[in-house]
């Protein structure tokens, strides 16, 4: 049965995520449990699909265009991958996810970083643009240990909350790759780099039967024309504009949460 709330919910997310890379779980996570009002676990296991798919369809887009760096994309999935996978493994064997009281506050504090990343995000790219032209081969020696680790992290976050591959990860690759990665490059490597993650993340989840399909396949009518209409978009639509946006929606999200 069709709900006009989650297909206009999955249609603005979509649209965010092909726009900028940014929002599928760091957005739709906060949206569920806030306004339509799904459980934290059940918010997370739906996102973590929803995201895969959602991205799949937009990455097709940017690879097409040839906007996606492989190389660095595969640094961080040597991190977020076996990250997940650990967490699968837990989830897997029972644990009583769905139970811990303190999920709710995660996910709220995880969208606040997000939040405050974004904002930061240009002076965080100068400093390390400066850095990177100081210093260049000392900056390049570890950047493929610091984009490993930095993929844990992503794994950790995303495995346990869904949110934090799209924004926190592209403020980590502005960091860490301030010359290369160029807006398009950025929001495409970003894109790809989730849907794996998403997907190992999810697979845990799912096995445990906490995935509710009628709310993903409501959010997916929404969203798959629009992360198409995103990415044909990206570039040509002020990137930044919509994540100052992001950010301060974030910033009300996660304080509600976290309330």
């Amino acid at each position: 049965m069709i709900d006009v709330g989650y297909v206009l919910a999955g249609a603005l997310t979509g649209f965010v995520v092909g726009l900028t890379g940014v929002g599928g779980g760091a957005l739709m996570t906060p949206l569920l449990i806030i306004f339509f009002g799904v459980s934290p676990i059940a918010a997370i296991a739906t996102d973590l699909w929803f995201a895969a798919i959602t991205k799949l369809i937009g990455a097709k887009v940017h690879h097409t265009n040839g906007n996606v760096d492989w190389q660095v994309a595969k640094r961080l999935w040597l991190g977020s991958l076996p990250m997940a996978l650990f967490i699968v493994v837990i989830v897997s064997l029972g644990a009583q996810v769905a139970k811990v009281d303190w999920l709710a506050k995660a996910i709220g504090i995880v969208v606040l970083i997000t939040a405050i990343g974004l904002l930061v995000a240009p002076k965080l790219a100068a400093y390390a643009r400066g850095r990177r032209i100081e210093q260049p081969e000392r900056f390049k020696a570890v950047q493929p240990a610091l984009t490993v680790m930095s993929g844990s992290v992503l794994g950790l976050c995303v495995a346990l909350t869904s949110v934090g591959a799209g924004a926190v990860g592209s403020v980590m690759l502005l960091y860490l790759y301030p010359l290369r990665m160029t807006p398009h490059r950025l929001v495409a490597t970003d894109i790809v780099h989730a849907i794996p993650l998403a997907v190992v993340a999810g697979f845990g989840y799912l096995f445990a039967g906490m995935v509710d399909w009628s709310l993903l396949a409501n959010l997916l009518v929404g969203s798959v024309p629009t992360v198409l209409l995103g990415s044909l978009l990206a570039g040509k639509i002020p990137g930044r504009a919509v994540q100052l946006a992001l950010a301060l929606v974030l910033v009300a999200a996660g304080v509600k949460v976290l309330a």
